[in-house]
C-alpha cells in the first residue's frame, strides 16, 4: 500500500540566539502515491527539514501537509512512515536482525497489523540474510545502511523518507546501493521521497526531480524524468538522461550552469 503526499504553502521558522531563521517558505508539492521523487538543492536549503515536517518530527509554522488525506501525526501514529537517516543509527549492542526487528518490539509484534513481512524476509530482500547475527560494527557502511532500510520497511510503511542515506559512501558503493534501493522499492512500491546532492543520482533514480532554492527554501522547478523502468546503469548513456541532467543543472545554477564542468554536480 502507498499514500500520496500533499504539501500546501508550507513554511517553517526557527528562533536562534534572538534571531528568526526562515528555513522554508511557501513550499507546495504533490507527490503521487507509489511514486519515487528526489529533492535536490544547495546545502542548508531546507531539504532535510521538509522530510522531518512530512514525518511529523517537526511542525510547520504555516501551511498544511497531508499523507493520504490525513495529517502527518495520524500517519505517524499508524506507523505508516518509514525514515532512513544519513547515518544508519543502529544500536551497537543488538545484532542486525534485532535492529531490524526493533520497530516490531516497540509496537508489539502480535498486535500490530503492519507486521506481515518478517525481519528475516527483509534481511533477505536487502541481501543481508547471512549476516542476521552480526553486530553493526562487523558490517561495512553500505551493509549497515541496508539494515537501516530493512528496519524502515519492517512495518510496511506507506511512505518511505530517505535523507541522503548513501552520502557517506564511496562512489562505487553508492551506485550499487542506488540499484539495490530501486530493486527494493520496485518490490515494495511504497511512496518514496529521497534527499540528495547528486544531480546524476536524482535523475537516474526518480520519476520526478524537485529543485529547491537556497534558504529560505522554495521549490523552483519540478522536472519529470522520462526514463522507463526498470532502470539500469546503461541508461546513463541515453540522450534523455543527459537532457534531464542538464535541465536539473540549469534549474540549480541558472546561467552559471554553462560554465560548470560536465559530469557530476553538487
Amino acid at each position: 500500500m502507498s499514500r500520496d503526499i500533499e504539501i500546501a504553502q508550507v513554511g517553517i521558522q526557527f528562533h536562534q540566539r534572538g534571531e528568526t531563521v526562515i528555513a522554508l517558505e511557501d513550499v507546495s508539492l504533490s507527490i503521487p502515491k507509489g511514486s519515487y521523487t528526489e529533492i535536490i538543492g544547495p546545502s542548508c536549503c531546507g531539504k532535510s527539514t521538509l522530510l522531518r515536517l512530512i514525518a511529523d518530527i517537526l511542525a510547520p509554522s504555516s501551511g498544511k501537509i497531508t499523507i493520504g488525506g490525513s495529517p502527518p501525526a495520524e500517519a505517524r501514529r499508524d506507523h505508516a512512515i518509514g525514515f532512513v537517516f544519513q547515518q544508519p543509527t543502529l544500536l551497537p549492542w543488538r545484532n542486525i536482525r534485532q535492529n531490524v526487528a526493533l520497530p516490531l518490539d516497540v509496537v508489539g509484534r502480535t498486535s500490530h497489523r503492519r507486521s506481515d513481512r518478517t525481519p528475516d524476509q527483509l534481511l533477505e530482500l536487502v541481501g543481508l540474510g547471512k549476516f542476521a547475527r552480526s553486530l553493526p560494527a562487523e558490517l561495512s557502511g553500505g551493509m549497515q545502511q541496508r539494515a537501516a532500510i530493512a528496519r524502515a520497511l519492517v512495518l510496511q510503511p506507506d511512505v518511505l523518507l530517505l535523507d541522503e542515506p548513501f552520502g557517506a559512501l564511496d562512489e562505487i558503493t553508492r551506485q550499487k546501493m542506488n540499484l539495490e534501493l530501486l530493486r527494493i522499492w520496485t518490490e515494495c512500491r511504497t511512496t518514496a521521497l529521497l534527499v540528495t546532492h547528486s544531480i546524476a543520482e536524482a535523475v537516474f533514480m526518480s520519476d520526478e526531480v524537485v529543485v529547491m532554492s537556497p534558504r529560505p527554501g522554495r521549490i523552483t522547478a519540478r522536472i519529470a524524468i522520462p526514463l522507463p523502468r526498470p532502470r539500469s546503469l546503461a541508461m546513463m548513456r541515453d540522450p534523455a538522461f543527459t537532457v534531464a541532467v542538464n535541465q536539473v543543472r540549469e534549474a540549480l545554477f541558472g546561467d552559471e550552469a554553462e560554465t560548470l564542468p560536465g559530469g557530476e554536480a553538487y
